[in-house]
Order: C-alpha cells, then structure tokens, then sequence
C-alpha cells in the first residue's frame, strides 16, 4: 500500500485479525451465513495483504494482477449470487467492495513506488514530495463515499441504543461481525484516502 507505513500497518493488523475471526466463524455458520462470513474472510484477508506497505513489500508486476484477478472472482461470484435470488444486499457489499479492491490494485500499480513523483530540476525538492493520486479522482470520490454511508450504517446497527422514559437501555451484547464489518469499512475508506 502506498502511504505512510503506520497506516499501512495498522490495516494489515485489523483487517488480518477481522480475516481470521471470520474463517474462525466459518466453521460454524450455516448456508447462507457461511457465504457471508466467507466473503467477509476473503475481504479482510485480501485487505491485509494488499495493505502490506510497499517498502516492505513490493508486489509489482505481479500483485496487481493478482489481485484484480482474485478479487473480481469474488464480485463476480457475489453478483452471480444476488441475481440468482440466492444472496442477500450484503453480498451486493461484498461485490462493491470487490470491485473497489480491483479498482485500488490497479490503481496503485500504476503509480511509483510510495506514490511521489520523480522529478528532476530546480522544482524537484518540492515537487518530489508532492502526492500524485492514483486512480480517478470522480470514482474515487464515489467510492469514497458510498463506503462513509456504509460505515455510518454499520455504526447505527452495532449500537442501537433505546431511550425509554429517559431510560437508555442496551439490547444486548452486540455481534461482532457488525464490528467486523465496520472495521472493514473503515480500512477500505482508509485505503481509498491513500490513493
């Protein structure tokens, strides 16, 4: 990933650890459950890897094609299962979120190495730390902010809290895979900022 390495490694921590308490849900889902938190583990897992800064890990020429690869498999298989009647709007997520992974990697393998220009001349000590973004400015927006919508959601499902003659009341112990979702969320808008 491009952009400051504590960043890129905060990502590879939280999206690897949401990737592994899905596989560890896995396991005990049924059907329909299972194909969620199966997109959910591929997404975190592939967000971790892709998140790897580029100092340590640099992927190109092959990363980027894997992973397009990969992932528009899954949203392609997302978009197979929502128009079949056999998914839910959350596979329509995943297959969002699928695209937009594509989108990144190709975006990011065609910028230099920590998304600075090269430059040479009077201007260079300047323009070398200036960002060149990577990507299209318009989808990168629209991406942008159809992931903050998602995060908002997210927020107002993992907490929904009752006020009841002024009481507020907890429903409950809230499930962790809204928290895993909002994680993710949070990590694609973090990695869409770094473009």
């Amino acid at each position: 990933m491009h952009g400051p390495p504590l960043i890129g490694w905060l990502l590879v921590a939280v999206c690897a650890a949401t990737g592994a308490y899905c596989l560890v849900r896995l396991r005990a889902g049924a059907g329909g459950e299972r194909r969620a938190v199966g997109g959910d583990a591929l997404m975190g897992l592939g967000m971790a890897a892709m998140a790897v800064p580029t100092a340590v890990l640099d992927t190109r020429p092959w990363g980027a094609l894997l992973f397009a690869v990969v992932f528009g498999a899954a949203g392609v298989h997302a978009l197979v299962g929502v128009a079949r009647g056999r998914a839910d709007n959350h596979h329509l997520h995943h297959a969002v979120g699928a695209f937009a992974m594509v989108y990144m990697a190709l975006a990011m393998a065609g910028t230099p190495m920590g998304g600075r220009t090269e430059h040479t001349g009077a201007a260079a000590t300047h323009a070398a730390t200036a960002h060149v973004p990577a990507g299209t400015p318009l989808l990168t927006g629209l991406l942008l902010v159809y992931f903050a919508v998602y995060v908002v959601r997210t927020v107002a499902v993992l907490v929904p809290v009752t006020v009841a003659a002024g009481q507020v009341s907890w429903p409950g112990r809230p499930d962790l895979t809204h928290a895993c979702r909002l994680s993710m969320g949070i990590g694609m808008l973090a990695m869409l900022l770094t473009l």
